[in-house]
């Protein structure tokens, strides 16, 4: 696997768009998504790439479109760079490229939690409740939620994600979709979940994005799916709703920024290179234990 860090791709393609994370180019066989090594955290990105985040987030994103077909369609066409005419001899994109089908995204982030941490932990601890979910009394912080819940948040260009109640989503996209989504998230964290505790990982929650198809207008599940930046993943071993639990996720540079008392608004921090290479080892590390693969 190429080890090039690409901070900012620069193809000589149609930019439809630049996210947070990916590059977004259309081209003749469909929309071209580029997996960079940007990192974002507390939505703001940060000038420093982690070497072979963009391979890991396209790869392993590809193996859980794999998995979930029988749940729901996805816009993956293909994650194989020699396959994309594009980009076939482009060394530097070799394993961060995937073509796509192109689809309308909905304007809602779709989230779904199984324990209470973050900032599902906060709202519980003010009101009892999450994205309007009540919740039983006496909860403990990373404690298993009963049942996952859809705390879906507004998808921000720039900026923060604002949560969101289901009331808001139906005003948002209908009843009848807005049920779609709710239904095929909490089924496809659940599929998940199962898969990952035989292996070590709890998923504690997950971020999903759906869109429907421009050809068909079928609902699709579309971005990425169960990567460590849109996910909380814990090691089992050390999980318990007493201590924080080693994270193969982007927790481990939200807790370095918060230690030397960054404000979470840009300008990001620079990062030293021992927590560079420490987020690199976590992602290198999630993606063998999930696929059974090994990243040179």
């Amino acid at each position: 696997m190429s080890t090039t860090s690409v901070y900012e791709s620069d193809l000589k393609l149609p930019l439809k768009a630049r996210g947070k994370v990916r590059d977004i180019y259309e081209i003749p066989e469909g929309i071209l998504l580029v997996a960079s090594d940007r990192l974002s955290a507390f939505d703001v990105v940060f000038p420093d790439p982690i070497p072979l985040k963009g391979a890991v987030l396209n790869r392993l994103a590809a193996y859980w479109f794999s998995q979930t077909t029988h749940l729901v369609a996805n816009h993956l066409i293909t994650a194989d760079s020699s396959r994309i005419p594009a980009v076939a001899d482009d060394p530097a994109m070799r394993n961060r490229c995937s073509l796509c089908v192109p689809a309308q995204p909905f304007p809602v982030e779709c989230v779904v939690r199984g324990y209470l941490e973050g900032s599902a932990w906060k709202d519980y601890q003010a009101t009892g409740m999450v994205s309007g979910v009540k919740l039983p009394s006496g909860l403990r912080r990373r404690e298993r939620l009963p049942e996952p819940i859809f705390t879906p948040s507004t998808k921000a260009e720039e900026g923060h994600d604002e949560p969101i109640d289901f009331p808001r989503v139906v005003e948002l996209v209908g009843l009848n979709t807005a049920s779609q989504l709710r239904a095929l998230s909490i089924e496809l964290f659940k599929f998940a979940h199962e898969q990952l505790l035989p292996k070590g990982i709890i998923l504690s929650d997950t971020k999903f994005e759906f869109g429907r198809r421009r050809d068909n207008d079928d609902i699709i599940l579309i971005d990425e799916a169960l990567t460590p930046d849109s996910s909380r993943f814990w090691e089992a071993e050390t999980y318990t709703p007493d201590a924080e639990p080693r994270s193969f996720d982007k927790q481990y540079v939200r807790d370095y920024v918060e230690s030397i008392g960054w404000e979470k608004r840009p300008p990001a921090p620079r990062l030293p290179e021992e927590v560079i290479n420490g987020m690199t080892n976590r992602y290198k590390e999630i993606y063998t234990i999930i696929t059974g693969e090994r990243l040179d």
